[in-house]
């Protein structure tokens, strides 16, 4: 069996990364092309492109317009919410990002500055975003709808000189008032930004703006256009604010060079996308997926963009992805396991997917959090497209491991995110920073260098970007997460670190006890999560979400129960499941096991600042203290 095209290119952007990224690099249309391609800047920290000059901006917008692409559809968007849509081509985006940063500019918003974004899913958000890029103003998209206490830690960390916001964020059936939001957070911050900028929606009105407040549309249309600033590959794009083991969020910086470089790479080889196709990421901006797949990368590659403003339930219902796919001509569709699990929960006979032509899709991308054998067939089976489960983080803003359809494409493996992306050196250490045998589960690792539009370090803290992510194992970068390589080569990702339990002086993953527990025909989703226990230090606990409400779960629980001792063996000690109506999970849809674990321990937390709705964990309390689960602290 000769070489695969795959192996070819994995191993020449291990053996070769200089020359392999100044291929990709030249892909790109910069001011001065990079003649230094990869530097080593301190012992084990490295930068792209040093000596190239470019805009993300002008990558992402002006090249469309000069190469012949200004009438496209650049941008969809589409509110069930409001019931609203709107459609953008390259030259019509070009017209009001422009604008919009020469009205940033006359607030005096230049190159190097920090600007606060804290809007909803709007178009207003991607041109926000845009012309801070095109000044070299660095943005930080903080999710709309945040508390304004942790908006006030991220204006503190940041120092921004502006804000920018809306009137309101509309949800299923509440509207949340944005500005006041923003104007408690200022109060409450001791960095005072000099500058709010409102967009006023109708859903929720201004009354009347304060000294240094000023109106978005009016402000965009007395402003005159400006051009792109250019800037250095590593002046930074943006600062993304994720949560932190110590509670105080990480600030990872993005330069502009690499991010952009990396970006194009995936479109194409990850996602198999090409310019003029259609590509929908069902996120928000205000996460990693958001920066990464709805704004910058397919613009950049020169693709039409969904920016969607809704739920995949409920606006109105379940169908509302299979009616974005059929309207829009969706020819990828990347979005989280949970939005699935939240469909198939609704609609687990596909009815309403009869009611659309869906024959555009060519591929569903999933990421995020792990993705359930349960989950990955339902969607497969449902839609007779390629299902591809990839791991990446807000990290490194692009994907680590895919199954890598631009390259070529493998037999999925369920549980498996597949093989590492090119330019990823993966490997599984064990505690000592050794090497395991394949399919021995270790600590995922990087080795160093990582490729372009990985993390440039913590902002105004190199020290916690040091500490966390590569004094672990001097020369890698640790992921934080474990898992193992198995003999073809296939990642499975098991969950953080912090998710092995130690029950009786065994080391058990609780990701693959959820693996067994999901694919059970009544389990929708499920946690599993290591508790106290006096004789063995932890044992696992299961809570599970049914399809269908039972009156009695015990013969469920009990098949459940079985079905991992069949499958792990009896060391893993699970004996214990709990039916709850649905799981916590952060807004991004991640599943929030430590929080549950909180609360049946009996331990003081701090309400998650990412939870996606604060009511959840009063019923999750309620159902532990009637199973006798809850301890006191």
């Amino acid at each position: 069996m000769g070489t695969s095209i795959y192996d070819i290119e994995h191993k020449r952007s291990l053996n070769e990364p200089e020359a392999f990224w100044k291929e990709q690099a030249e892909k790109l249309n910069w001011f001065k092309s990079p003649t230094k391609i990869l530097t080593e800047t301190g012992e084990h920290t490295y930068r792209w492109f040093e000596d190239g000059v470019m805009n993300t901006s002008f990558m992402a917008l002006d090249y469309h317009l000069i190469n012949g692409r200004g009438d496209q559809l650049a941008l969809v968007y589409d509110s069930p919410v409001t019931g609203v849509k709107q459609k953008y081509t390259y030259r019509q985006l070009h017209k009001k990002v422009a604008k919009f940063a020469g009205a940033l500019k006359d607030l005096g918003i230049e190159k190097g500055d920090t600007v606060v974004i804290y809007m909803p899913m709007i178009p207003e958000t991607a041109i926000a975003m845009l012309a801070c890029a095109r000044l070299g103003a660095i943005h930080s998209v903080v999710f709309g709808g945040f508390a304004p206490h942790e908006l006030a830690i991220r204006i503190d960390d940041a120092e921004p000189k502006a804000i920018i916001t809306a009137s309101c964020g509309i949800e299923i059936t509440r509207v949340i008032p944005y500005l006041e939001m923003v104007e408690q957070a200022i109060s409450e911050s001791s960095h005072k930004p000099q500058h709010t900028v409102v967009f006023e929606r109708p859903q929720h009105k201004v009354e009347s703006l304060s000294t240094n407040q000023y109106d978005f549309t009016t402000l965009l249309e007395k402003s005159e256009p400006v051009d792109p600033v250019p800037l250095k590959s590593n002046d930074p794009l943006y600062i993304l604010y994720t949560s932190g083991t110590t509670g105080k969020p990480k600030g990872i910086i993005r330069d502009n060079g690499g991010h952009a470089v990396a970006l194009r790479f995936s479109m194409e080889n990850v996602y198999g996308a090409k310019p003029g196709d259609v590509y929908w990421a069902a996120s928000d901006v205000g996460w990693v997926v958001g920066h990464s797949y709805i704004i910058y990368a397919p613009l950049i590659h020169g693709c039409t963009t969904v920016l969607f403003e809704g739920k995949p339930i409920k606006t109105p219902d379940a169908g509302v992805f299979w009616r974005i796919i059929e309207e829009y001509k969706v020819n990828t569709l990347f979005t989280a396991p949970t939005a699935f699990r939240a469909i198939l929960k609704e609609d687990y006979e596909a009815e309403l997917l009869k009611k659309y032509d869906t024959s555009s899709l060519r591929a569903l991308f999933l990421a995020g959090e792990r993705c359930d054998s349960a989950t990955y067939h339902w969607a497969h089976n449902t839609l007779n497209v390629p299902v591809i489960d990839h791991w990446w983080q807000t990290e490194t803003g692009w994907p680590i491991v895919a199954n890598p359809i631009g390259i070529e494409s493998f037999d999925p493996k369920p549980g498996s995110a597949t093989k590492p992306v090119p330019g990823y050196d993966v490997q599984i250490l064990n505690h000592a920073g050794e090497s395991v045998p394949a399919s021995e589960e270790g600590f995922i690792t990087v080795k160093l260098p990582l490729p372009p539009g990985c993390l440039q370090g913590i902002w105004k803290n190199e020290a916690r970007f040091q500490a966390g992510y590569l004094q672990q194992f001097p020369g890698y970068y640790a992921s934080g997460d474990g898992g193992l390589i198995d003999k073809d080569g296939y990642v499975f990702v098991m969950g953080r670190v912090d998710d092995i339990i130690n029950v009786a002086g065994h080391r058990l993953s609780t990701g693959e006890m959820e693996e067994v527990v999901s694919s059970h025909a009544f389990v929708v989703e499920s946690a599993v999560i290591g508790v106290f226990d006096q004789l063995k230090g932890e044992s696992p606990l299961g809570i599970v979400v049914l399809k269908e409400e039972l009156e009695d779960t015990t013969q469920v629980e009990a098949e459940l129960i079985q079905m991992v001792r069949d499958q792990i063996g009896a060391v893993a000690s699970f004996k214990k499941v709990v039916v709850v109506k649905r799981l916590p999970k952060t807004r991004s849809g991640k599943v929030l096991r430590k929080t549950m674990k909180h609360i049946i321990n009996g331990d003081d937390f701090q309400m998650p600042s990412t939870i996606d709705d604060p009511r959840i964990l009063d019923e999750i309390r309620e159902t532990f203290e009637e199973k006798l689960l809850v301890k006191e602290g």
